[in-house]
């Protein structure tokens, strides 16, 4: 077999750090964490034990907020000063291509902080003549630059422009199996407790409807819950996929931990946060690309006492998550 056919047959790598803290914590960085990883595409929450949500965190799981779609807009109205005094000095602005791949075309974001991030080709590269340094992906050229420099719709009335709702799905998963967790132990304990590497790979499986108890016949998956375990009689998922923002991952993760403030039946929840695979970067300017998987995301698990995890993951070319 050829070294690329190898390759390309080799399981995606990818870099996973965890860190633990309490939400209540002066030190914790929850919130920094959520802020820093600017453009996200899907949310999920799991709620072991839980049939109906409570209204406050229904009612912020349905306001997301819009998000626009604008077809055939040049990039030099970016940075045109009249978008930069009615959008970027005004608050905060987030903007990325669509429908590109990161390692082939010619991609661009804009950062909540004002600034633009652009990976191009090096025949574009050449063409702006701009300061950048070289990409580790595909031999593209990456380019910083500050932009110091009414409503969208009306702003780029001139273009085709389409507003659009996120998409919620709730579902109800019943007899799902469940592993143990205790706060303290992240690396967790023979027989006691699962490790969060565990977790994250099981929540994986839930995500993507795998069954989890390897049966024989199973020619899909021979993955298994990891032990010890516990049978809940039924679980709570909600998936939200859109263009969302920090601020509303925000609102929503504190409405998760507001649900403990009445006894439940859950000992923890879940938040997943998936980024954009082709987004230019991951957490902050941090350069990201997708090479076999696009891997961009993080998970909190907040325990009923408010202790979380947070476990961060990128594919294995991109910076180490903060």
């Amino acid at each position: 077999m050829s070294a690329p056919l190898r390759r390309l047959r080799e399981t995606p790598r990818h870099l996973l750090v965890c860190e633990r803290s309490h939400v209540r914590h002066e030190r914790s960085r929850h919130a920094a964490r959520v802020r820093g990883h600017a453009y996200n595409c899907r949310v999920s929450f799991l709620i072991p034990e839980c049939g109906v949500l409570p209204e406050p965190l229904k009612s912020v799981t349905t306001d997301m907020g819009e998000y626009y779609l604008v077809k055939n807009l040049p990039l030099h109205e970016l940075v045109a000063q009249e978008f930069i005094s009615a959008f970027v000095k005004t608050g905060s602005c987030y903007a990325l291509t669509y429908n590109t791949r990161i390692d082939q075309d010619n991609t661009a974001a804009l950062l909540p902080t004002g600034k633009l991030i652009l990976s191009v080709d090096k025949d574009t590269y050449e063409e702006l003549g701009l300061q950048g340094r070289p990409s580790r992906y595909s031999g593209k050229k990456v380019m910083r630059y500050s932009a110091d420099g009414s409503t969208l719709m009306s702003y780029f009335s001139k273009h085709q422009i389409q507003a659009h709702q996120p998409k919620i799905t709730f579902s109800t998963l019943r007899n799902l199996q469940c592993p143990v967790l205790c706060s303290n132990e992240l690396q967790g304990k023979p027989e006691e407790s699962c490790s969060a590497q565990e977790l994250f790979e099981w929540l994986g499986a839930v995500f993507s409807n795998v069954e989890l108890d390897n049966k024989s016949f199973s020619f899909v998956s021979t993955y298994c819950c990891p032990e010890p375990s516990t049978m809940m009689d039924q679980a709570y998922l909600c998936t939200i996929t859109g263009f969302i923002l920090p601020e509303k991952i925000i609102q929503l993760l504190d409405q998760l931990c507001a649900y403990f403030d009445e006894p439940k039946l859950a000992q923890w929840v879940t938040l997943t946060v998936h980024g954009f695979a082709d987004s230019p970067v991951s957490w902050r300017e941090n350069e990201h690309g997708f090479q076999k998987g696009g891997e961009n995301l993080y998970n909190f698990v907040v325990f009923r006492s408010l202790d979380y995890w947070l476990q961060m993951a990128v594919g294995a070319n991109d910076d180490c998550p903060p």
